[in-house]
């Protein structure tokens, strides 16, 4: 199916819901999908709703304010409390559906007071090759992917998103801070602090896909191969910085940046 094809069937299946909540994060794929509710359905069929904690860096939810407010609709945002629940804290590999359960449990009740027929996340179809435990979640609620039930990957939303002008079709790939931390390994609102700033250090740099991945006094850089040589070039700096935040060693992952590189533990 061409990119055409999706874009349509994406529209009348959002046209067919009716009344939506969109869990909007404000990254590349929830962008889209705000964006086509909001050319589909009245103003006040849409609610698009931010959830927020320890776990969600700070940036992103200014970002997300602004760009529901330039599609010019109507936006909620929602403190989640999973770093609360000791099932989550302690990181087992299934953490994610601790998370995905809290979240959406609170987005039911809201499109439930807001009298909206559906709760819709952005997952797409690249989305399955990753582990997802959340999914779990998902379907226990009844939570709608309208992009993957249109059969968009990734790369198809960057693309239309790049066509309809949104600023995010080319943003770096984001994911819970959590998922920087090894299974296992206790998360606290402490280390989370000490990843986002560390990898804020690094985009600052100029290094636009980062992962900082935490092992206590050791972290492990991951950035696109294409960029290794100019972090290396930038390493003493770097290095220095990443010392200053508590980290003894600081290293570098040579097979580069890739989605959920954590789970590979568990795959073998």
């Amino acid at each position: 199916m061409n990119l055409e094809k999706k874009s349509s069937r994406l529209k009348k299946i959002i046209s067919n819901m009716d009344s939506v909540l969109v869990a909007f994060s404000g990254g590349v794929d929830s962008t889209l999908l705000l964006k086509v509710a909001s050319t589909v359905l009245p103003q006040d069929k849409i609610l698009a709703v931010t959830a927020y904690s320890a776990t969600y860096p700070k940036e992103e939810l200014l970002l997300a304010k602004d760009i529901a407010r330039t599609f010019g609709v109507r936006h909620k945002i929602i403190k989640t409390y999973e770093l609360e629940d000791k099932r989550f804290t302690a990181n087992p590999t299934n953490r994610c559906y601790f998370c995905k359960k809290e979240l959406f449990s609170r987005l039911k009740d809201m499109a439930k007071k807001f009298k909206l027929n559906f709760v819709a996340d952005a997952s797409n179809v690249s989305d399955r090759q990753d582990f997802r435990p959340g999914n779990i979640a998902k379907e226990e609620f009844k939570i709608r992917s309208p992009l993957q039930e249109a059969g968009f990957t990734k790369e198809d939303i960057r693309i239309l998103s790049k066509k309809l002008g949104l600023s995010t079709w080319n943003k770096p790939a984001l994911a819970c801070l959590a998922s920087r931390i090894p299974y296992g390994k206790e998360i606290n609102p402490r280390i989370l602090a000490r990843i986002n700033k560390a990898e804020e250090f690094l985009r600052q740099l100029g290094f636009l896909q980062v992962r900082l991945r935490h092992y206590n006094g050791l972290c492990r850089i991951e950035v696109f191969r294409e960029d290794i040589p100019a972090l290396m070039h930038k390493r003493n700096l770097i290095v220095e910085k990443l010392k200053r935040l508590g980290y003894n060693y600081v290293t570098v992952d040579l097979e580069g940046y890739r989605t959920g590189s954590l789970n590979e533990v568990i795959k073998k």
